[in-house]
């Protein structure tokens, strides 16, 4: 919930999954000082009406005064400024949209405020970026010519991958699966649908635009791997939503393909095309990188990696990493001396053991290496 006032949280009577909250009920109590927090520690909000407080609970009085009248009292002053003011006024925010333009270094003035008698709240802000204008500059890097070194400021796209990274190797267990799959019935497959893609006029499918389309349908068959974990229970979505990982000068995004077990291969390309050049023109909206269920992260066409081992995109409960593709020489029948050559690409699969067992993932791994090996059958 977005507060309109600063100030210090003295007191959370309701939090993090309270339910049955009547309506007009306290759920938290702020304080303008900080040092008047600790008057509220052993604060408990009268099970009677207001006007009974003061004979039961004298000293629990005035604090129930504080918090009625402050949010009647508090429009009155901003009343006479409903709006981003002229340059040299006061800007009204709310704390948290405060912070918000802080971080992507945007400067308050620019800003219409939509909330209460103008104020500027957090969904201003974020319209403000999504509409296509970059963040300001963090600032030119510093250099050190005497110990030879530079320092680069993060920019804000790095410190939220920073920080979702961290959180994902601290809280959730990994685990790795790994296989090999021949893909020269998908190369080929490939080399025929583009064909026709070229002689109607649409664009080329990558190996990568198969492989989602592999994910998602293996997602649907083994649908214990399209979940995510809470303290309270294991959420298995319905829906196979697919972020697919974008390396830009930017930083790391990871737009989604929604319903991708649905989609034809000519879409989840156009998609992806699409998506990663907004990415790359850092113009994505929450939208196109909400609402993922498994992520897929290839490092093997772009840059030839033969196999690695990804990081899992909290809450979700894996991500496939995809390596290279190699020619190997491989037994050919009929006879033991016949051999042949053969294309294999490796790809790894980090688990949420919470989430998946390594049972599932073998078997997820196995629908995969299905599609893969028998390209065909994902048109079916």
């Amino acid at each position: 919930m977005e507060c309109m006032e600063e100030g210090y949280l003295a007191k959370i009577i309701h939090g993090d999954g309270a339910k049955e909250i009547k309506v007009g009920e306290v759920i938290a109590i702020t304080v303008e000082d900080e040092e008047d927090a600790a008057k509220f520690k052993d604060y408990k909000p009268s099970t009677s009406d207001a006007s009974a407080a003061p004979k039961d609970q004298p000293a629990a009085a005035p604090p129930k005064e504080e918090i009625v009248e402050k949010p009647v009292s508090s429009p009155e002053p901003k009343a006479s400024k409903p709006s981003p003011s002229p340059k040299g006024d006061r800007i009204f925010a709310s704390p948290l949209a405060r912070k918000l333009a802080e971080d992507h270094n945007v400067p308050l003035s620019s800003i219409k405020g939509t909330g209460p008698d103008g104020v500027i709240v957090k969904a201003d802000i974020e319209d403000y970026l999504a509409s296509g204008r970059k963040e300001v500059s963090a600032g030119a890097p510093k250099v050190d010519t005497a110990l030879g070194y530079t320092d680069i400021p993060h920019s804000q796209i790095r410190k939220v991958t920073a920080s979702r990274l961290l959180l994902s190797k601290q809280t959730i267990p990994h685990y790795y699966l790994t296989v090999d799959t021949c893909v020269d019935k998908l190369i080929d497959m490939r080399t025929r649908l583009n064909s026709l893609q070229e002689a109607s006029g649409g664009k080329k499918l990558s190996v990568n635009d198969l492989v989602i389309k592999a994910t998602a349908l293996a997602l649907r068959k083994v649908p214990q791997c399209n979940s995510s974990w809470t303290n309270e229970y294991i959420r298995q979505y319905q829906n196979v939503n697919i972020n697919v990982a974008v390396q830009t000068d930017n930083g790391l995004y990871v737009p989604v393909i929604r319903d991708a077990d649905k989609k034809g291969l000519s879409t989840i390309s156009e998609d992806v095309k699409n998506l990663a050049q907004k990415a790359r023109e850092n113009s994505l909206k929450p939208e196109d990188y909400e609402g993922g269920t498994f992520t897929v992260s290839n490092l093997g066409g772009p840059f030839g990696i033969k196999q690695f081992c990804a990081i899992i995109n909290p809450p979700q409960a894996g991500i496939l990493a995809v390596g290279s593709a190699e020619k190997r020489v491989v037994p050919a029948a009929p006879g033991p001396d016949q051999f042949k050559f053969a294309s294999f690409m490796s790809v790894t699969l980090s688990c949420d053991h919470r989430v998946i067992d390594g049972a599932i993932g073998a078997e997820w791994l196995k629908a995969f290496k299905g599609y893969i090996e028998n390209p065909e059958s994902m048109l079916l």
